[in-house]
């Protein structure tokens, strides 16, 4: 079973990702109606933009914090 990565941080960016799971209002929205191989694909794109956002952010306060 493919647990929900939601980790009860649920806010939407300007992009329509949750900032605490990285998943879409979609892909919320359609987490009970997913097969397991879904919600496993789902799980996979939410840590990648995750991380991507993560990595993004973390960039840009280095150098807010370098001037």
């Amino acid at each position: 079973m493919i647990d929900s990565p939601c980790v009860k941080i649920c806010e939407l960016d300007r992009n329509d990702m949750c900032v605490g799971c990285g998943r879409t209002r979609a892909e919320i929205a359609g987490w009970t109606a997913m097969s397991e191989s879904q919600k496993a694909i789902v799980v996979e794109h939410a840590k990648k933009r995750r991380s991507k956002k993560d990595h993004e952010e973390g960039g840009r306060n280095r150098l807010r914090r370098a001037t």
